[in-house]
């Protein structure tokens, strides 16, 4: 086991890993950004090294920088969490050529998963059923409109390097063709430094679910179950519950074992997240992506299956076997997340950086709450709005929302707009409570 471990991200995530660390008696290096100097992840790592200016790319996606602090402090392993880093490959691929381990899959697995289109052609040899749609990338608007053509219309126009909603455009008719590949390429060009597209098939008014996978060194490969994820705005995550309501037994199997398949199919190791579209009868499901690390929603799983999955990455990550099989993973009861993001929900979930003048968390049986942030913090204009995580566990559907309702009410932040009054319609709304959505919900049941 690393004596020493780096933790290559920011915020809640990179305290969520440090808290990891302590429980298994290793010791934890913070980095950190100038604007980031009083963040909680600083505070309670036993070391800490600033490693440059505000601006993500002076600071957290500074390879040399990273690298220099975990080789000046004797770190043996880099945890990247997510966002930042945790899906460069070339990261990954300097931090095992300075002997660091990196607690992630390996290089090669996150480029052929980190491209759609690869990822997609992996799936399909697997077996794992896929949307129709490009052989690969579109190279023209002549070639997306030939695919289109051939699998019909609605259609999706995709960033092959995408992720988070970025480089995405729906395309109804063909007269839409030219635009949306051009809006969506330069998007994907100045978010991901790769203009590359791909076309599939639009499922309509699909669910959103995902399957969270463990692999070790060893070729154990196991799943947790699935995560319903359809809550979302604009492509990005809001709200995510374990297990994902209305779902029969037979699909809940298939995909599990899809799921673990196509994880099989490239030897994957560590943490990762498959993630299909289920139509809307709850019959058919579809490979969307692979997403090669932990994500902001892992908390539902480890609530409901008692499962710490950030240890067992680092064990991974230290060549150490899974420290269970399949039979032994069990979702008990059921678990929902609600994404606390300082935004103004009636602005159009406008970002609102600004300094948190009062904070106060729920507490109680089933609750958990990850955060980075305290009274008087203030929250940098640079990175991701999200400054917490609440997390309710029940045993049932009804209790875990019950809970998160009563958490949500004990949730008092002043001084910025939050996503919680959202979050609080969410749960009120009949829809939600009968386990009826999809991805429209928010638009179509919310109007936002």
């Amino acid at each position: 086991m690393f004596d020493k471990i780096l933790v290559a991200n920011r915020g809640e995530i990179a305290l969520r890993v440090i808290r990891a660390c302590k429980e298994m008696g290793i010791g934890t290096v913070a980095v950190y950004s100038e604007a980031d100097e009083m963040s909680l992840h600083v505070r309670l790592a036993d070391e800490d090294v600033c490693i440059g200016p505000a601006p993500p790319d002076r600071s957290y996606n500074n390879i040399p920088a990273i690298i220099s602090a975990a080789e000046v402090t004797g770190a043996q392993a880099i945890h990247p969490g997510y966002g930042f880093l945790a899906e460069n490959a070339r990261f990954a691929e300097i931090a095992e050529a300075c002997e660091l381990s990196f607690i992630g899959p390996t290089a090669a697995q996150i480029r052929l998963l980190g491209d759609k289109a690869s990822a997609k052609r992996i799936m399909a040899e697997a077996g794992v059923p896929v949307v129709p749609g490009s052989e690969g990338v579109v190279e023209s608007v002549a070639h997306a409109r030939e695919v289109a053509d051939q699998i019909g219309y609605p259609v999706v126009v995709k960033a092959v390097s995408g992720g988070g909603g970025r480089g995405i455009r729906y395309v109804d008719s063909s007269d839409q063709i030219a635009r949306a590949f051009a809006v969506s390429s330069a998007e994907a060009e100045a978010v991901f430094g790769d203009g590359s597209l791909y076309l599939e098939k639009r499922v309509v008014n699909p669910r959103h679910v995902e399957v969270q996978i463990l692999g070790d060194q060893r070729g154990g490969t196991i799943h947790l179950g699935e995560r319903n994820c359809s809550i979302q705005r604009r492509s990005q995550k809001l709200l995510e519950e374990a297990p994902s309501p209305g779902i029969s037994n037979e699909v809940r199997k298939a995909m599990g074992e899809a799921a673990v398949a196509g994880a099989k199919a490239v030897d994957y190791r560590n943490a990762g997240t498959i993630e299909f579209l289920l139509d809307s009868d709850g019959e058919r499901f579809y490979f969307m992506e692979m997403n090669t690390r932990v994500q902001v929603e892992h908390p539902v799983t480890e609530m409901a299956t008692g499962i710490d999955i950030v240890k067992e990455q680092i064990s991974i990550a230290a060549e150490a076997p899974l420290s269970f099989g399949q039979e032994d993973v069990a979702l008990t009861g059921h678990s929902i997340e609600c994404r606390i993001n300082a935004e103004d929900t009636k602005a159009d979930f406008r970002p609102t950086p600004g300094t948190i003048t009062y904070f106060h968390t729920p507490g109680g049986f089933g609750v958990r709450v990850d955060t980075h942030v305290y009274d008087n913090y203030q929250i940098p204009q640079y990175y991701d709005s999200m400054i917490a995580k609440l997390i309710t566990h029940g045993d049932c559907r009804d209790e875990a929302i019950a809970r998160m309702e009563r958490s949500l009410e004990e949730f008092y932040i002043d001084g910025v707009p939050t996503t919680i009054p959202f979050h609080q319609a969410v749960m009120a709304h009949p829809s939600f409570r009968a386990g009826d959505y999809d991805l429209t919900f928010v638009e179509s049941k919310l109007g936002n």
